[in-house]
């Protein structure tokens, strides 16, 4: 009687087993954040790749190698944590049978299982040693740009961000959120900016973040960078969009009273609209920069 028992509740666990693996596949999709149009900025024609949706669920949609990564290593955990759930659920299921009190009327007084006690100290071992070997080849992929093809200054300010290109004349602005009285239909709230960070699709970008006041945390989650903007110190990462579009991100370190006031929005464009962009961010920045001469008495005047 045990033995068919026992043969019933082992076809019953790969049934569940493979039941659940096949509704992770048909939900896999589901959970994720879809990719569908949003509009964009005020004359721009790509699609908003990077932005959130109501009632989404999941990681957003990779926009870059990075965010792939990412992907793949929250995947492998994902169905790690699957398989331990369902053994653990068999394994409390044959204890409960096994050992219930009218199968076991004087229960048995061992205290200790050499094989026991080894196994379930070195399988978990190995399956740390499963997800932590691919966790540092992500850190050390995200960690520093390899052959970088352009470089961006990001400081995080109260509240707002503030870049610098470099690479193309080191110009620089502030990137401050539109009101929302001021939002166009197909801008989104908390999200849209007034000067967005522009990128060329296809570029590895280093990225360089410090802080002026707090720590801030400069984050776009579709384009899978994410890394702290601290005062006295510069910090390197790297992102690369593979696709033209706008991605969207915001400070994710409680940095203060207008914390939720510091959204990230990134345009990736073609090469060829990139370089015509630097052109007139070029002689629209500067001329929004204070002369020399007029820099020096502002500094006076805030020195007295």
């Amino acid at each position: 009687m045990q033995r068919v028992i026992g043969q019933w509740f082992g076809r019953a666990s790969g049934l569940a087993l493979a039941g659940l693996l096949a509704l992770g596949g048909l939900m896999g999709p589901a959970l994720a954040q879809d990719n569908r149009t949003s509009g964009g900025v005020v004359g721009d024609t790509h699609s908003n790749l990077g932005a959130p949706i109501p009632w989404g669920t999941g990681l957003q949609p990779a926009g870059g190698p990075v965010k792939e990564a990412i992907h793949d290593f929250n995947t492998l955990v994902l169905w790690i944590i699957v398989a331990i759930t369902i053994f653990v659920m068999i394994l409390l299921g044959y204890c409960m049978w096994r050992f219930r009190e009218s199968a076991n009327p004087t229960p048995s007084r061992t205290s200790h299982n050499t094989v026991l006690e080894i196994a379930w100290t070195v399988v978990p071992v190995l399956i740390l040693l499963i997800i932590a070997i691919p966790s540092f080849r992500l850190i050390y992929y995200e960690d520093r740009a390899r052959d970088a093809d352009l470089t961006i200054n990001v400081q995080g300010r109260q509240w707002y961000w503030h870049y610098a290109y470099p690479d193309h004349g080191d110009f620089a602005f502030d990137s401050r959120p539109i009101p929302d009285e001021d939002l166009k239909p197909d801008q989104p709230r908390n999200l849209a900016v007034d000067e967005p960070l522009v990128i060329p699709v296809g570029a590895n970008i280093r990225v360089l973040t410090t802080g002026q006041d707090v720590i801030h945390s400069f984050f776009v989650p579709s384009l899978g960078v994410q890394k702290y903007t601290i005062p006295g110190r510069t910090l390197e990462t790297w992102f690369r969009a593979d696709q033209p579009g706008t991605y969207y991100g915001q400070c994710n370190q409680i940095c203060g009273t207008n914390h939720w006031f510091m959204p990230i929005m990134v345009r990736a464009v073609p090469q060829a609209e990139f370089q015509a962009w630097v052109e007139e961010a070029k002689k629209k920045y500067a001329a929004a920069e204070p002369a020399p001469a007029e820099a020096g008495t502002r500094l006076a005047e805030l020195s007295r």
